[in-house]
């Protein structure tokens, strides 16, 4: 199982710029609005795109989705792990626990 992230700590990880952000919902989703510098990437994207996007397996990856019930943050960092990221987590409670909470974000 993925090791979770919490807002504060990812919020702390954004602003010193020591992590890598994958927007999991990608397309669309991604280019109306993500968190600050996230990578948009898919489920079915990771095999194909993954290597291209975040050539570093050894990088800090954080992956969400739009809220906790949402399957896809959990289904790439499955993913990533299975492929050799070794530092992958999950910001389970998404993108609207972070705006809900009155923070940045970015659309395309």
């Amino acid at each position: 199982m993925t090791a979770l992230i919490t807002r504060d700590e990812l919020k702390r990880a954004v602003d010193a710029g020591t992590v890598t952000i994958v927007d999991a919902l990608g397309g669309e989703y991604w280019a109306k609005q993500h968190l600050p510098g996230a990578v948009p990437l898919a489920p079915g994207e990771v095999d194909a795109e993954a290597a291209g996007r975040l050539p570093d397996r050894g990088a800090a990856i954080v992956t969400y989705c739009s809220n906790e019930a949402c399957p896809n943050s959990g289904q790439v960092a499955d993913r990533l792990t299975a492929l050799g990221y070794t530092n992958v987590r999950k910001y389970k409670e998404g993108i609207e626990d972070w705006t809900g909470a009155g923070l940045p974000t970015e659309s395309a």
